[in-house]
């Protein structure tokens, strides 16, 4: 019955989800919007009746989604890309936090909340979504420009720092105070995680991969792949790490191997059907009812990630020796937040340091900073040519 159940299910989410994405292909409108709507029409908060029945089964095939696309970005990133910008990306990555932070906590104050909610917010709005970025900068067909690779080695330290602002979150709020030996911990799992599987990755899946050449598979190939893939990113699990990152950097470490061409075009379709149901699952947790609650501190909120990410990032790229044209892009396209922000959420919410409101803002603000971000990127073009003729009209030589 269950199975059924499920099946059922995934009918309708395919189904409702190729409709939509037509309509966005008439319309010239990112696919991105589309799953997302598609999941607002399906989800459990739209009356008169959900379509979905077992939602806890399409949240566990969404994760698939989150692994195959961040193995997919990994395949087409490379580990010698990750190293060209890693230094730069760390640089940025840590000055955008803080600053987010900082106006995170500043916007809760203005709201009149407590300390604790408004040092929650500021760390739920320091870390932008990998997963949806990617899909879009894949969707746009700009993996290989340059701002992107800038743009993906940032998230991969947001991912990393995050794991760092989870631990010293949950001293303050288990004990009321930073444990440096947490915080030291949650580092050198960290450090440990990236360092092994680089290491290991790169000295035996290529010896790995030639072997299985041999055969002229390209279903063993595919097979031990992703059993690769699922068992770097379960190892980063026990760890208390995001499944995003293992999935990156093995695909990252396979990207180096002459069978990555041939890995991209087998894996792609599993991508994208996974990838869909994830986006749906996030489309479900929109609940219109709570839009109309929280309105204002919802909207005031996604206005100042969006503000706020565009000018950090932006700074913060500027910053680290790229041009005006490259750092607007970077900041356009990490505006705004995903799936760690539900994660520290929902630890201000287990613990019972925050307010009942935090959590439901969080996921709005998510939301709809999900629905902006593809129409962002969008008009980067635009953006940046006006600024540039901005930038040109100020240095003009004004007439004595």
């Amino acid at each position: 019955m269950h199975q059924l159940t499920l099946l059922q299910d995934m009918a309708i989410v395919m189904a409702i989800s190729a409709a939509v994405m037509v309509a966005c292909y008439r319309f010239h409108l990112p696919f991105v919007i589309g799953y997302i709507v598609a999941g607002l029409i399906i989800g459990p908060h739209t009356p008169p009746f959900p379509l979905v029945s077992d939602l806890t089964s399409i949240h566990t095939l969404s994760e698939l989604g989150v692994i195959f696309l961040l193995f997919g970005i990994g395949l087409e990133f490379s580990v010698s890309k990750l190293l060209r910008v890693g230094m730069v990306a760390a640089v940025a990555a840590t000055l955008e936090i803080l600053l987010m932070i900082g106006l995170g906590f500043w916007l809760g104050q203005l709201f009149g909340w407590s300390s604790m909610d408004s040092l929650f917010l500021g760390a739920i709005l320091s870390i932008s979504s990998t997963t949806i970025i990617a899909k879009v900068l894949l969707e746009t067909k700009r993996i290989e420009e340059r701002y992107a690779q800038v743009i993906l080695g940032i998230l991969i330290i947001e991912d990393l720092l995050a794991i760092v602002i989870i631990a010293l979150l949950s001293g303050l709020a288990t004990t009321g105070s930073v444990s440096f030996s947490t915080v030291g911990w949650a580092c050198a799992k960290v450090g440990a995680f990236v360092g092994v599987t680089l290491v290991l990755g790169l000295t035996l899946v290529p010896r790995l991969l030639n072997y299985l050449s041999r055969f002229y598979s390209s279903e063993l190939l595919v097979v031990t792949v992703l059993g690769l893939c699922f068992g770097v990113s379960l190892a980063g699990t026990k760890l208390g790490l995001s499944v995003a990152l293992g999935a990156f950097l093995i695909g990252a470490i396979i990207a180096e191997t002459p069978q990555a061409p041939s890995i991209i075009q087998h894996t792609e379709p599993i991508r994208d059907m996974f990838t869909a149901i994830f986006f749906v699952s996030v489309g479900m947790l929109i609940d219109p009812a709570l839009l109309s609650h929280s309105v204002w501190p919802i909207v005031w909120i996604t206005i100042a990630t969006i503000v706020g990410k565009v000018a950090s990032c932006s700074l913060a790229t500027l910053l680290t020796g790229y041009g005006i044209d490259t750092s607007l892009r970077v900041g356009l396209g990490l505006a705004q937040i995903g799936e760690f922000s539900f994660i520290i959420a929902r630890l201000g919410e287990a613990t019972q340091v925050t307010s009942a409101f935090l959590y439901p803002i969080a996921v709005s603000v998510s939301s709809l900073t999900t629905l902006t971000t593809p129409l962002l990127m969008r008009q980067a073009d635009r953006v940046v040519e006006l600024s540039m003729k901005l930038n040109r009209l100020g240095k003009a030589p004004k007439d004595s």
